[in-house]
């Protein structure tokens, strides 16, 4: 008994320190790492990123055109990442009206051969590769005309030679738009890969450069380098083929070509590319000498990049697109920025020299403090909101630099399994980590829908960038998710309405402000209409049906259900006529379900049918096990359910009246049991707090190209780029809702007849922005 009692104290006294442990490791945790220090790391980290990327685009050479052609690396099969830039995947349509009444030359051996197949099957894929050694295709497109030419030239001399000089005539016409060249395996061949073959293919190409650097001033050029060869799979007539010899063709290349370019204006681009894309597909080919159809189609598609990105400046083609000219109200919103930052600047320097902030000026003659000067006062009083729009300039330059500018650059997005499932996992003993005790444990009580909101923004971040809309069971999953937030925008309002009966205008511009505040200056900055950011004008829109069916006759609030029972089945009866409303509009009926089930839960707690104590289960003990059990098999086969759809337009179909299930089930399982109620994750609670401005700022400063891509501010190293990025994002983030609350309470005063004039210069001010942008609009 002794021994059992004294191991019972040890593992008592073990788990205590464990405990202690834990608790002193937050606390030390949250005292070296706050959120303002954060921030001011974060700013270091912007000013440094800024700096290095400038010296880099002005130094280190190499654009973005030049980044597609010569470097990248493989995704997937048939997934090229280019360096530091988006390649678009171009569809048939689209190439069409890219390469209308364009000529497109393809000259070279069968390599070349081949690749110009793969680029005609990008506008169709029905054309079928042939044998001809010269060919012209023609496609009619509406009175549109395209024409390819690829001409079968095994070497480089003479023949090719005179084709180039004719297109590089005077008068010639059909003189090409694009010329793609290249040519070297029937040297090695044919001379049996001799030293004097080498010498003479430097000299043929060298007398060929200056007619490619003549036809580069009106056309573009493209040499393409030498895909390397699987020599095990050579027949015997091409043994001599090796990649030693390619290596040395391609560099005789690449030296008289640079050399040329060196000291001409008009360069002849080099196709670096489809040779790396060949490094790691070349095992695959079928003969040694031809590559997979798959890295043909890579290279096909880098060159349609290059040549149609300028024309059709497609948002997720950022390879070889030219940056989008300033737009007029894009120019005057940063002579407002920069006028803020000058009046702030001004407002501290004299703030400062009369010391209003630490000394009070004191009278000589009677020893009492003076009362500072109206005009001073009123100078010091626009001190908070002038410093509010002087950081929100320098946060709107950043977003600029990041989706707008040349600055930093960007990469497309590929999902893998790991690229999700890591991070969630990881956010998740994060969350569990930072747990704390909940001050109330009422039903959804307010640190449970901050954690509410907090992890499933998290898991819609991550769901972004890792691309996973393409894994059909995730997309489901996060629709669930979407819909939460419209049931918990139903349940908010609802409640507050119906506890609070506060319908006046000062509560309804508040809401709309917090709302809105941050996507109005984005649509400004970024040149973005306000249908873009769709979430917010999607809860804008719902606040406002909910404002409306509470606020209309007859007006019922709780007050009045308490008096007359009655009431309670009116209001059931507005409900059910917005709920057919939505019906009749095929809109999202979350909302609705939201409003209901708060309404439910409010009457039962003014009836007491609940326990809402710390540790009590929310109903009796045999009424909460069987809802438990009921909410996880529900949980459980939606999930089930959504992981066996076989398109998305099948589940979709489902989808708004299944979603409910789960997001139900979802808070009683968290809600039933009073030790769940009791805690909450302090975590994701402090996410959820920001999970608008989370939600918002994501489309420019941590996504890329308007959540097409992702930002890349640490090139070449994945992992880092996205932690340095994550943490600045989420510093942002958080500092927007610190100035959209200060400046909410300036801009929107308790006073009614101020209230009203500031509405009606903001009216003003919107009109005249809308009236701005439609002039802009009618002179494209």
């Amino acid at each position: 008994t002794t021994a059992a009692s004294r191991l019972s104290d040890c593992c008592h006294g073990g788990s205590k320190m464990a405990v202690l442990a834990y608790s002193r490791g937050k606390r030390e945790i949250n005292q070296y790492f706050t959120i303002e220090n954060a921030k001011l790391l974060a700013l270091v980290a912007v000013l440094l990123l800024l700096i290095c990327h400038s010296v880099s685009r002005n130094y280190g050479g190499g654009d973005a055109c030049e980044r597609l052609l010569s470097s990248g690396r493989l995704l997937g099969e048939n997934a090229w990442q280019p360096y530091g830039c988006m390649m678009h995947r171009y569809k048939s349509n689209e190439a069409k009206s890219c390469l209308s009444e364009k000529h497109i030359a393809f000259i070279g051996d069968s390599r070349i051969r081949q690749l110009f197949y793969s680029y005609v099957n990008i506008i169709n894929f029905e054309v079928k590769e042939g044998g001809m050694k010269v060919c012209f295709f023609f496609f009619l497109l509406f009175f549109l005309v395209i024409l390819f030419n690829v001409s079968f030239y095994v070497e480089v001399n003479s023949s090719m030679k005179e084709l180039l000089k004719a297109w590089t005539l005077e008068g010639t016409s059909l003189k090409p738009d694009m010329i793609v060249l290249g040519a070297a395996t029937w040297s090695i061949k044919l001379h049996n890969g001799s030293t004097e073959a080498l010498a003479q293919y430097k000299t043929n190409l060298t007398s060929i450069a200056q007619l490619l650097e003549k036809l580069a001033e009106h056309s573009e050029v493209i040499w393409v380098l030498q895909d390397p060869v699987l020599e095990d799979h050579l027949s015997d007539d091409r043994k001599m083929i090796t990649n030693q010899q390619i290596d040395f063709y391609n560099e005789a290349a690449v030296s008289i070509l640079d050399s040329i370019n060196s000291v001409s204006k008009a360069k002849v681009q080099i196709l670096r590319a489809s040779r790396l894309a060949a490094e790691q597909t070349i095992s695959k080919s079928s003969d040694g000498l031809h590559l997979p159809k798959s890295t043909r189609d890579i290279s096909a598609m880098v060159l349609m990049n290059y040549f149609c990105n300028k024309i059709l400046k497609p948002i997720d083609g950022s390879c070889c697109l030219p940056r989008p000219p300033s737009t007029l109200i894009q120019k005057l919103t940063a002579c407002f920025f920069i006028l803020s930052i000058t009046g702030y600047l001004v407002v501290n320097f004299i703030c400062r020299n009369n010391h209003q902030e630490n000394k009070p000026p004191t009278d000589i003659e009677s020893g009492e403090e003076k009362k500072p000067s109206l005009a001073i006062s009123s100078v010091v009083g626009l001190k908070v909101p002038f410093k509010s729009v002087c950081k929100l300039g320098l946060i709107m330059a950043y977003f600029y630099f990041c989706d707008r500018a040349d600055m930093f650059m960007k990469e497309q997005k590929f999902y893998t399994h790991s690229s999700f499932f890591i991070p969630l996992i990881f956010i998740l003993v994060l969350g569990f980590f930072y747990n704390e005790n909940s001050k109330e444990a009422k039903f959804l009580n307010r640190e449970q829908t901050d954690e509410w909101k907090g992890w499933m923004q998290l898991v819609i971040l991550i769901y972004h960038i890792s691309g996973a809309s393409a894994f059909i069971p995730v997309y489901m999953h996060v629709r669930v998710l979407v819909a939460a937030y419209l049931f918990q925008t139903g349940y908010g309002h609802f409640s507050f309405f119906w506890l609070k009966g506060d319908f006046g205008l000062h509560r309804v511009c508040q809401v709309l402000f917090r709302l809105n505040f941050l996507v109005v200056v984005l649509c400004l900055v970024m040149d973005r209409s306000y249908q873009f950011y769709y979430f917010v004008p999607l809860v804008t829109f719902w606040f406002a049906v909910i404002y409306g069916t509470m606020a209309m006759w007859p007006q019922i609030l709780q007050k009045k259900a308490s008096g007359n029972g009655l009431w309670n089945l009116g209001l059931l009866l507005k409900l059910f006529v917005l709920l057919s409303c939505i019906c009749l509009l095929s809109y999202s009926q979350a909302v609705f379900h939201g409003m209901l089930f708060a309404f439910l839960y409010l009457v039962l707690q003014k009836c007491q049918a609940l326990s809402e104590g710390k540790g009590e289960p929310l109903f009796s003990y045999r009424i909460s096990d069987l809802l438990l059990f009921i909410s996880v098999v529900s949980f459980l086969t939606y999930s089930i359910w959504a992981s066996s759809c076989k398109s998305k337009t099948e589940c979709n179909t489902l989808h708004p009246y299944v979603s409910v299930v789960q997001i139900l089930a979802f808070i009683l399982i968290r809600n039933i049991p009073g030790y769940a109620r009791s805690v909450y994750s302090s975590f994701f609670a402090w996410f959820g707090k920001i999970s608008l401005e989370l939600f918002i700022c994501q489309y420019h400063i941590w996504l890329a190209a308007d959540t097409k891509g992702v930002l890349v501010l640490i090139p070449g190293n994945p992992v880092l780029n996205i932690i340095i990025s994550t943490f600045i994002f989420v510093c942002v983030a958080h500092e927007i809702s610190h100035i959209t609350n200060e400046l909410a309470q300036i801009a929107i005063p308790k006073d009614g007849s101020a209230l009203l004039k500031r509405l009606l210069v903001g009216a003003g001010f919107l009109g005249g922005l809308l009236l701005l942008s439609a002039q802009e609009e009618s002179k494209l």
